[in-house]
């Protein structure tokens, strides 16, 4: 019996010795038979990170491309007709173990056609190994994908000069690839390129240093891996916490669930609930395996929160001092997936963190030439096109820029009718930045010659105006409410009005366009007569925020309704 206890405590060593490795996500891209996926079956194969019956089963197949034994690119392309035609098509996720590091490989396509295919196998990558083959150099695709790579915000870049047997290992071949290839990245902006001469059918410089490069004395591809700083690119020192999931089992507990995406979260950190604007702090941290003192980026975890305040899926918890953006503008760089063009006005589903909002291109800037990394215009986006683009969503979205953080820079868009992702993208700009307007103003009512009317105002901010009169509530915590949801809001301070200019105060904010905040205690009988006598006319609401009637998460929640009420009515004058 203590010889099975001992079996199962060393067992469960090992495990735990392994889960303490450090994980490093590598993808492999570049042209059509640049040797992708036959480096990676060798760096597997060498790396002993191959079962016995998928070698067995590889030298029984039928399809061998390989003057050996061994055709190691059937290692990693799976689908038949991958096998048949001799490419990449889908991307092929492996995972190996040496006793120094664990690895994520994400082998992708380098047909021009599957483009977006190594976009997706790229996109939580910590390294990219671009293919160059040795008797052909730098091609289009190597270009393509080197950009995507630096666009992506991979912090380290490999070349791997492949095929390095088809020109007897010169070593002025490779110096002159590694010129060309250094260049490049200098001109993409990537800050980490490292080029290694290998040759994948005969594993030069994979796994093992070759003798046939006498000339190369830097590290094979499997040290450089092991060794390599594992970084996620941009990143920003503040607490990232989407809300996934409002966990409830009984009235003692309430946690909600998610992923740290950026930063990290201690018990008793003061936070911040957007787009709610409310402080609280971090009562207790909850696991599958039991209570944690702290969380840091890439843990799931549950917080208890120190307060009842309202927080749903698709909000985010964040730390004080550095909040992140809500915009519902802003421009972003975007990887075009579908086989259907982009439609300028058509209605998307922007999906980012936890939160889906319809969202729709207001304007298509330019598309990106790959080869010359030059801009073009272009009156459309079509598969596997590279653009920038501006979007108005149809309420904010809370994100950092992509190049400051990876996991809420980026977002997806999908295909409300299809339900099928159309683009990958990344936020490049916010608010004015992004477009000058983007709510597109008729341009006889736009004439520069005629004064700014209150139409355009209302268009411009996507609502119409109203007022509200609180009572028993903290105004700047509705304020900030309205203020992250997108809406133009001032806070009018009634006691200090004179009662013959208040409504005068209220029709110029009300022309302008404001959602407009006020303390009905405040107001005196008069007052209160005159706000009757121009209901009809102006949009009022009252709303109570007594304790006993309403909490403040409840109130806010009955103010943002009855604002929202004012964004249909103005989408429905535009008739949306």
């Amino acid at each position: 019996m203590s010889t099975a206890f001992a079996a199962v405590e060393t067992f469960d060593s090992f495990l735990q010795q392994e889960l303490k490795k450090d994980l490093l996500r590598f993808t492999t891209a570049g042209s059509v038979d640049d040797g992708k996926s036959t480096l990676i079956g060798r760096l597997l194969h060498d790396a002993k990170g191959i079962y016995e019956d998928q070698l067995a089963s590889v030298k029984k197949s039928k399809v061998n491309r390989s003057n050996g034994a061994i055709d190691f690119s059937l290692l990693t392309d799976g689908l038949r007709a991958e096998r048949e035609q001799g490419i990449t098509i889908d991307v092929a996720y492996r995972y190996f173990a040496t006793a120094r590091r664990r690895f994520i490989i994400a082998d992708t396509p380098g047909h021009e056609q599957y483009t977006r295919n190594m976009a997706t196998g790229a996109s939580t990558a910590n390294l990219a190994i671009i293919l160059v083959d040795a008797t052909k150099g730098i091609l289009p695709q190597t270009r393509r994908h080197s950009y995507i790579a630096s666009l992506l915000g991979i912090p380290n870049v490999v070349a791997a000069i492949n095929k390095m047997d088809l020109v007897d290992y010169r070593e002025d071949v490779f110096a002159r690839l590694r010129e060309d290839f250094v260049d490049l990245a200098a001109q993409l902006g990537i800050s980490s390129a490292t080029c290694i001469p290998v040759s994948a059918t005969e594993g030069d410089n994979i796994v093992d240093a070759s003798a046939k490069t006498p000339w190369y004395e830097g590290p094979t591809l499997l040290e450089h891996l092991e060794t390599v700083p594992v970084r996620d690119g941009a990143t920003i020192d503040a607490l990232r916490f989407p809300v996934q999931l409002v966990i409830r089992p009984d009235s003692t507990f309430r946690g909600f669930a998610g992923q740290v995406v950026e930063g990290q979260v201690r018990v008793g950190d003061r936070i911040v609930a957007l787009p709610s604007g409310k402080t609280t702090s971090v009562r207790s941290i909850v696991t599958f395996d039991g209570g944690r003192d702290s969380a840091g980026q890439g843990e799931s975890v549950t917080l208890e929160l120190a307060d009842e305040i309202d927080v749903s899926r698709g909000d985010m918890l964040v730390s004080p001092a550095k909040q992140p953006t809500a915009s519902a503008v802003f421009a972003a760089t975007v990887v075009w997936m579908s086989e259907k063009a982009l439609v300028v006005g058509q209605n998307y589903l922007a999906k980012h963190t936890t939160r889906s909002v319809k969202a729709r291109v207001t304007k298509v800037r330019h598309r990106v030439n790959v080869n010359t990394l030059g801009h073009e215009s272009a009156g459309e986006v079509d598969m596997n096109a590279i653009a920038v683009v501006e979007i108005e969503a149809s309420q904010p979205l809370l994100f950092d820029l992509y190049e400051e953080s990876r996991s809420t820079g980026s977002f997806i868009l999908i295909d409300p009718i299809s339900n099928a992702t159309v683009a990958a993208g990344m936020i490049l700009e916010v608010g004015a930045k992004a477009a000058t307007s983007t709510l597109q103003l008729n341009s006889r009512e736009a004439d520069s010659r005629q004064a700014v009317t209150s139409a355009e105002r209302f268009e411009r901010h996507g609502h119409r105006p109203a007022m509200f009169l609180l009572r028993g509530a903290e105004i700047e915590d509705v304020e900030r409410a309205l203020f992250a949801a997108g809406f133009e809001t001032i806070v009018l301070p009634v006691d200090s009005l004179a009662r013959e200019s208040f409504v005068k105060t209220l029709d110029l904010l009300h022309s302008a366009g404001f959602v407009i905040l006020a303390d009905s205690e405040g107001l005196d009988s008069n007052v209160k007569r005159q706000l009757q006598e121009v209901r009809s006319e102006r949009t009022v609401f009252y709303v109570s925020g007594d304790a006993e009637e309403i909490s403040s998460g409840e109130l806010i929640s009955k103010v943002l309704a009855h604002a929202e009420t004012l964004r249909l009515g103005a989408r429905a004058e535009k008739g949306e």
